[in-house]
């Protein structure tokens, strides 16, 4: 299995451009299985996700080519899905597959979907998919196994989600714009990865109302038959975009951002700041950029009183999950201390034990709150990376350490992360894959 090799003390400095957002491309490529004319799809990130979902949906009967001289860019149509029981051995390495079950069972009026699997980060329930898909009219069998879901009609209805879970936002979304009527989706998720589903169905012909709130209407058109042929552009993602940040501040580099959306990026940028990194904006040719200067200050600021600040993830548009791991290795390399919690998953948090054999000072208080304290001098180590985010945690420690770090298991990153090595090479890193 591959393996990142790791020399750390390394600036990193030039430009680089943000792959797009891998929470989008999953889920609009699993909606375009709702279109039976076709849709093209740009900036699709070349990751290993997107990879085994490709092969569920050529499974699935889909016909997929790429965009003549556009690498990131695919055509995909299902003129016909006659499959609607999937295969565990396919599903279980991507979570995102779970977005596949209203498309599926809007084609073909039911659906098994075996449990879902991913990232080992804590329970990750889909109670919110199923409530949802039943009030749309979708009937529901619990297997030991997975889901079977039959519906020989969906209708329109209002729907309070029992928690803002993004996947379930999706799913539901999906379900409701083959709908016969109105659905009210009310505590939806608002992720920008969440508006740009909303976005893609729009670009079918769906109307939806409250893109980017909690409430969602959507007018259903009654039928997939009814969908139209679409293009869609997959945003950058705010989540690299983060890890790049981070990268040139604790390696005193400086490095362009291109083409990033600042709207999605304020909470991000804001948490930043409170860690001492601030960025500069620069606007070039309808292309917006944020320049990573050197020479960062690195100082945690404190909360009023000189109380100890807290770095906290929350729904959108407050500081997103999947960056707390990137945070939490940041603050080792910062002066002061600061709580970082993680409400979502219990199990997020576990990685610390590896930046603690590196020399970092944090206290793991339990399984959601970790209290850093910063600055400590990182040593290489042997490394496994136990999911996609902590494993580019991983990556940005070695950067900074001193030594030769080796970290295992990188399947785990090139999850998320298109040519990552190659990438980072190119900014001055000292990294080989063997």
């Amino acid at each position: 299995m591959d393996k990142f090799i790791i020399e750390g003390g390394h600036s990193l400095s030039g430009r680089v451009t943000p792959q797009g957002n891998k929470n989008e491309a999953l889920p609009v490529l699993c909606a375009s299985l709702l279109n039976p004319e076709g849709v093209t799809i740009h900036n699709v990130p070349q990751i290993q996700d997107i990879n085994s979902l490709i092969t569920i949906l050529e499974y699935l009967g889909a016909n997929i080519s790429e965009v003549e001289n556009k690498a990131s860019s695919m055509h995909i149509s299902f003129p016909k899905v006659s499959i609607s029981r999937l295969p565990a051995e396919l599903t279980s390495p991507l979570r995102g597959a779970v977005t596949l079950i209203a498309p599926i069972l809007a084609r073909t009026g039911e659906v098994f979907m075996p449990r879902p699997g991913g990232d080992k980060i804590g329970r990750r329930r889909i109670d919110t998919h199923l409530l949802a898909l039943e009030a749309l009219g979708v009937q529901i069998n619990i297997q030991h196994d997975g889901y079977y879901l039959q519906a020989d009609r969906l209708k329109g209805a209002e729907i309070l989600l029992d928690e803002a879970s993004v996947t379930g936002t999706e799913n539901a979304v999906m379900a409701a714009a083959v709908a016969e009527g109105k659905t009210i989706i009310e505590n939806a998720a608002s992720e920008p990865h969440v508006q740009g589903v909303c976005r893609f169905l729009q670009s079918m012909g769906v109307k939806i109302e409250g893109i980017g709130s909690n409430l969602l209407t959507i007018e259903g058109v009654g039928s997939f038959e009814k969908l139209k042929s679409a293009e869609h552009v997959i945003g950058p993602d705010y989540l690299e975009i983060g890890s790049f940040i981070s990268m040139a501040a604790l390696t005193n580099g400086e490095i362009t951002i291109e083409n990033v959306n600042l709207y999605d990026l304020r909470m991000i940028l804001q948490v930043f700041s409170r860690l001492g990194i601030e960025v500069k904006k620069e606007i070039k040719e309808n292309q917006t950029n944020i320049i990573v200067p050197k020479g960062q200050s690195l100082n945690i600021k404190t909360d009023a009183h000189n109380q100890i600040p807290k770095i906290d993830d929350a729904p959108w548009p407050m500081f997103p999950a999947d960056l707390v791991s990137i945070a939490l290795v940041t603050a080792t390399q910062c002066t002061g201390n600061i709580l970082v919690h993680e409400k979502l998953f219990e199990s997020r948090l576990f990685f610390t034990d590896k930046l603690i054999s590196m020399g970092a000072r944090i206290v793991l208080c339990d399984p959601h709150r970790a209290l850093i304290i910063g600055p400590s001098k990182l040593y290489a180590q042997k490394m496994s990376s136990p999911d996609i985010r902590a494993g580019m945690a991983l990556v940005i420690a070695a950067l900074c350490a001193e030594g030769e770090s080796e970290i295992q298991n990188i399947l785990q990153i090139d999850r998320g992360y298109e040519n990552i090595d190659e990438r980072l090479q190119s900014l001055g890193a000292k990294i080989k894959r063997v």
